[in-house]
């Protein structure tokens, strides 16, 4: 499959809204701002720019949303890449909470906007469940305080509750994110584009940016067939931007991830998983997965510090499947892509002013759709407002991401991950088949007894507190 044709995004081209073609830019053009790069955070910026009175062109060199814009899970989440302990430890207290606000900011853009235009066939859906494969019962209630010192909204859900609403015994406790939503995320990068077009922003499709020159009052942005004068240029391109800007692309590791979309699988689906929130399962390696068109799943996971063929993971993804819910019985694939993103090594997003009058938005690993939002309205509020909140990210700096050496190594860690994340599943079964078998030899310790009291009394059945505690020994067992 190509990276560069749309269709291999699947499920999301075969859903999509309908949208015009935008036209190459075939002459000269002078605007205030031009934005490289019709993804998520161009988009938004573009959109911003052009509500606040400037001139804005937008240059793609694919399609409006043909790279990660359209390629991702769709999970709209706050927060960041990094962990929030890191960010912490890297800014202090205040300035954290700072940075989550701007995330949540970012969110709530996204949800805005897709409420107050009507945006047809994104179907946002609410809540995103953060489940744990392990009984870390100690170490969840610490993530939970700490997410709440920072102000961020989460409600903490026990191993029943989880159960109860994911019908797979390899889970434990979770935290759910209520705010947090998923949507289809290829429609919302076309809605996004036409509300730019309506505030007055022209875009550029197929006409790549092959020069740029940012010395001067006036940049100048050549493409094939036009060239661009603009007062301020954003770099939105992610790491798509090499030839344009090697230095920026140097700072960015490319990560690779697959979606696959099932065939429909019926009532059986809604039976094992009967969330409808976007999940996540994970302590160190990913899957994430949600229910799309009505019963079809969506599954994302098995990531490449490199470009490969989705063909190769296929097997890999299914067995995924198959290990957390295997009574969904045979699963077949309707579609099934990659999408490449770039992540930073502090795995926080590069926002701000790098030049005078050269500005970035990129960077966003993996969480992306909440602080594109945030980082192209940041952009055009600094531009055009001069306001200076995108210091924020300033700590953040423009570090190189290793090359080949940094792939290899970013590889290997998730590779060494999924053992690791085996075993310590392995130990939280073990401990809760141990407790269920000790509390069912005490309930069978405490009818003996009470039979030994009272001899005439019949041998007492399993009530409900015993009949529970030996079916969930046997649940377990049998799985």
């Amino acid at each position: 499959m190509s990276e560069t044709d749309a269709k291999a995004a699947g499920w999301y081209e075969a859903t999509r809204v309908a949208a015009p073609e935008r036209p190459r830019l075939n002459f000269d053009l002078d605007v205030d701002v031009c934005v490289i790069g019709a993804g998520l955070a161009g988009l938004t910026a573009a959109r911003e720019v052009a509500l606040r009175g400037w001139s804005v062109a937008i240059l793609e060199a694919g399609s409006v949303g043909w790279a990660a814009s359209g390629r991702n899970t769709g999970f709209v989440l706050p927060g960041f890449g990094a962990p929030i302990d890191d960010v912490v430890e890297r800014v202090g207290l205040d300035h954290a909470k700072q940075l989550w606000a701007l995330s949540e900011q970012g969110l709530g853009y996204v949800r805005r906007t897709i409420d107050e235009s009507g945006m047809p066939g994104v179907d946002p859906v609410p809540g995103w469940l953060h489940v744990s494969k392990t009984d870390n019962g100690a170490d969840l209630r610490t993530y939970v305080e700490r997410l709440r010192w920072i102000g961020a909204t989460l409600e903490a859900w026990p191993t029943s509750q989880v159960r109860e609403q994911l019908v797979n015994p390899r889970y434990f406790n979770a935290v759910h994110f209520p705010t947090a939503f998923h949507i289809h995320p290829f429609n919302y990068a076309l809605g996004l584009a036409a509300l730019a077009e309506k505030a007055g922003a022209r875009i550029f499709e197929d006409t790549p940016a092959v020069t740029l020159d940012g010395a001067g009052v006036r940049k100048r942005i050549g493409t094939p067939n036009g060239l661009v004068r603009a007062g301020h240029v954003v770099l939105a391109g992610n790491i798509h931007l090499g030839a344009l800007m090697p230095r920026l692309a140097a700072t960015l590791l490319p990560v690779t991830t697959f979606v696959l979309v099932t065939e429909p699988l019926g009532p059986k689906l809604h039976e094992l998983v009967r969330y409808r929130g976007a999940v996540s399962d994970t302590n160190r390696a990913d899957n994430h997965y949600r229910i799309v068109g009505e019963d079809r799943l969506q599954w994302s996971g098995r990531m490449r510090a490199w470009q490969a063929d989705p063909r190769w993971v296929k097997r890999g993804l299914l067995a995924d499947i198959r290990r957390n819910f295997s009574d969904l019985g045979s699963v077949e694939i309707a579609h099934l892509w990659r999408g490449t993103l770039g992540r930073t090594i502090h795995r926080m997003p590069q926002i701000g002013e790098i030049e005078r009058g050269v500005w970035l938005a990129s960077g966003f690993g993996g969480h992306g759709l909440n602080t594109s939002a945030m980082g192209g309205e940041l952009v055009a509020r600094g531009l055009v407002e001069a306001d200076q909140t995108w210091r924020l990210f300033a700590p953040y700096e423009l570090v190189w991401a290793g090359g080949l050496l940094g792939s290899l190594l970013a590889q290997g860690i998730y590779w060494g991950t999924r053992p690791i994340e085996r075993i310590e599943h392995g130990m939280a079964r073990y401990r809760e088949q141990a407790k269920a078998r000790k509390e069912a030899r005490q309930l069978e310790r405490k009818d003996q007894l009470e039979r030994k009291e009272n001899p005439m009394a019949a041998p007492s059945g399993p009530g409900p507190e015993t009949g529970q505690a030996i079916g969930q020994e046997t649940r377990v067992r049998t799985h």
